[in-house]
C-alpha cells in the first residue's frame, strides 16, 4: 500500500481528521479516477462529523467503482450519512441498492431498518432487525429462542386466540 495512503488512514485512526482529509484530497488531485481515494476521503469526513461534505465523495467512489468490500462500506456509509442528514428517501434507495448487491450483508440491513424506522415503516424495520438477530446472534440467552424470534419477526401484530 502506498505510504501516503497508510499515513492518511493512520491520521484518521488517531483522530487527526483534518490532516487526513487534506491528504486524501491531495491524493485525489493526483488520481481523480481512483474510487478508493474518494471512499476514504468520505470516511474521513464522516469521522469528523462533516456528513454533508462526505456525500459527494461517497457518490463518486461508488460511481468510479470499488472492490467488493469497499463497495459494501460505501453503500453503508452513504446510506447512513443520508439518514443522519434527514434524507430518508435517498438513504432507503442507497441501502436497498446495497442490499440488492450484497444480500448477506447484515450491517446494511441493520442500517436500512433504522431508515425504515425514520420513514415510519416500523413493522418492516422490526422484522429486519429480528431476522438479523435470529440469524446472526451467538448470544447464549438468545440462541434457544432463535426459532421463535424468526417465526415472530413478520408476525408482530398477529394475535393468537
Amino acid at each position: 500500500m502506498n505510504t501516503q495512503i497508510e499515513e492518511a488512514i493512520r491520521l484518521r485512526e488517531t483522530g487527526k481528521h483534518e490532516a487526513s482529509i487534506e491528504l486524501w484530497k491531495a491524493l485525489i488531485r493526483q488520481e481523480p479516477e481512483n474510487g478508493f481515494l474518494h471512499y476514504q476521503c468520505a470516511w474521513s469526513h464522516d469521522a469528523m462529523g462533516m456528513e454533508n461534505r462526505a456525500v459527494p465523495y461517497y457518490e463518486e467512489a461508488i460511481r468510479l467503482g470499488l472492490d467488493e468490500s469497499d463497495l459494501q462500506g460505501a453503500f453503508l456509509g452513504l446510506g447512513s450519512t443520508y439518514r443522519t442528514l434527514g434524507n430518508y428517501k435517498a438513504s432507503k434507495r442507497v441501502l436497498e441498492t446495497g442490499i440488492g448487491q450484497f444480500p448477506d450483508n447484515q450491517a446494511l440491513k441493520v442500517f436500512y431498518s433504522m431508515t425504515l424506522y425514520n420513514l415510519k415503516e416500523h413493522s418492516r424495520a422490526m422484522e429486519l432487525l429480528l431476522t438479523c438477530i435470529g440469524e446472526t446472534s451467538e448470544d447464549i440467552n438468545i440462541a434457544p429462542y432463535k426459532k421463535a424470534i424468526l417465526f415472530y419477526s413478520d408476525r408482530l401484530n398477529k394475535v393468537w386466540k
